[in-house]
């Protein structure tokens, strides 16, 4: 376990590139999985979430080349076991996705119950419903466990919750079933639309990517394919976020204009100058100003992914700011650990917090990045404090944020990092 030390006060100027969005890296290597033929994915993240992908599929039998650089290259000729390694599974959410895979391939699958971020208060219901209505059943047991010895069968389905996972899960098992499938309230951000592209490239037949009914044709043999990802949006308006929260000018490279537009409409009615130039996304120095209410919803609106960070960018605004995040509340539960730092802020209920600022942030506390996100926020907050503040474990952040402390010091942050 690492610890990063921060000194505090300093503003971030410089450029930065993001990498391929981690959201669509792991439902795209699972979908390697569906064919013999080789497949390559390029600019892929080098963090921590790819590469336990990466080893869950050579437990499972692929051949996998590249784990930790940005090329990755798998062939899948033989799936060894239809079980995956039960302690990665306890690491990784995104593990679920491997579950069409598996049935496709062997009939079975089996995964222990996933873990990542609140792995406790975020179901995969949708998923096996997706599942089961395509001719999966359940078998008995503590863990995740479905046999299709008939194969898997296309389906119409209405999914209960616009789920990301869920809709992805629905189209891996379908790329290979016979006849078309229908998704409805499917889920529409860019990295689902992305995992479609690849299932077309891979031989399947999809319409519909990007709105809320996708049809997808599976295809008896799918091939091998090689994909480009696209620019984490996530981890542009992550970096677009820490430059405004420290005051600083940073230009973010590798984002397109239509996904990170999300994040730049919140940005600018916080009186945050920032746009896109040339393909490069540049945030000012700017006097930011609160906003009455913060709302996070589904694609388009703003990402729950990014709430954590803004909540920290209104402790250095001017006025109050009701944050108000519906889909998960321990990431505002973290960020409690700020107000001993001096930022006044109000935890309304699991998922409404109130921020009045501007506020002097204090260093001098070690915070507990206790998620992915949330911990990501709490370095904006060292960031931006005086004195030093230390953050850990930094092992939570690495999970989502590639060459975290070298990008950090890029920029001119003054940040350390110290093994246990």
């Amino acid at each position: 376990m690492s610890t990063l030390l921060i000194e505090g006060g300093v503003r971030l100027q410089g450029r930065v590139s993001v990498e391929g969005n981690k959201n669509a890296a792991l439902p795209l290597l699972a979908a390697c999985l569906l064919t013999e033929d080789e497949c390559v994915l390029t600019n892929v993240p080098r963090i921590g979430d790819v590469e336990v992908m990466a080893r869950l599929l050579q437990g499972l039998g692929a051949e996998v080349e590249g784990i930790g650089t940005t090329t990755v290259r798998v062939r899948a000729a033989k799936i060894g076991t239809s079980e995956a390694d039960r302690s990665l599974v306890g690491r990784l959410r995104g593990s679920v996705l491997l579950l069409g895979p598996l049935l496709a391939r062997t009939g079975r699958a089996f995964i222990a119950p996933p873990g990542g971020d609140f792995p406790a208060r975020r179901t995969i219901s949708t998923h096996l419903e997706a599942l089961l209505a395509m001719g999966a059943h359940r078998c008995e047991g503590p863990d995740f466990a479905l046999e299709a010895p008939e194969g898997l069968r296309a389906a119409s389905m209405y999914l209960d919750e616009a789920s990301v996972t869920g809709t992805e899960t629905a189209l891996l098992a379908a790329a290979s079933a016979p006849g078309t499938t229908e998704i409805r309230h499917a889920a529409t951000e860019p990295h689902v639309v992305e995992l479609c592209q690849f299932l077309q490239k891979m031989g399947a037949e999809v319409t519909g990517e990007g709105s809320s009914r996708i049809r997808i044709t599976g295809a008896s043999k799918l091939h091998g394919a090689e994909h480009r990802l696209g620019g984490d949006y996530i981890e542009a308006g992550s970096w677009a976020v820490v430059g405004a929260i420290t005051g600083g000018e940073v230009a973010i490279e590798g984002a397109r204009d239509e996904d990170i537009e999300v994040v730049a409409a919140v940005l600018r009615r916080m009186n945050v100058e920032c746009g896109m130039h040339d393909g490069v996304f540049v945030v000012k120095p700017s006097s930011p100003k609160a906003l009455r209410k913060i709302t996070t919803g589904l694609w388009p609106s703003f990402p729950s992914d990014l709430v954590s960070l803004v909540t920290v960018l209104a402790t250095q605004a001017e006025g109050r700011t009701l944050v108000h995040d519906w889909m998960y509340e321990l990431r505002l539960f973290a960020l409690e650990q700020m107000s001993g730092m001096g930022a006044d802020m109000f935890l309304a209920d699991a998922h409404r917090i109130i921020v009045t600022g501007p506020t002097r942030l204090r260093g001098g506390r070690t915070l507990d990045t206790r998620d992915l996100r949330s911990g990501m926020s709490l370095i904006a907050a060292g960031l931006a404090a005086d004195g030093e503040t230390r953050v850990a474990p930094l092992e939570t952040v690495e999970r989502g944020y590639s060459q975290l402390v070298e990008r950090l010091r890029g920029l001119g942050a003054r940040v350390t990092k110290i093994e246990d």
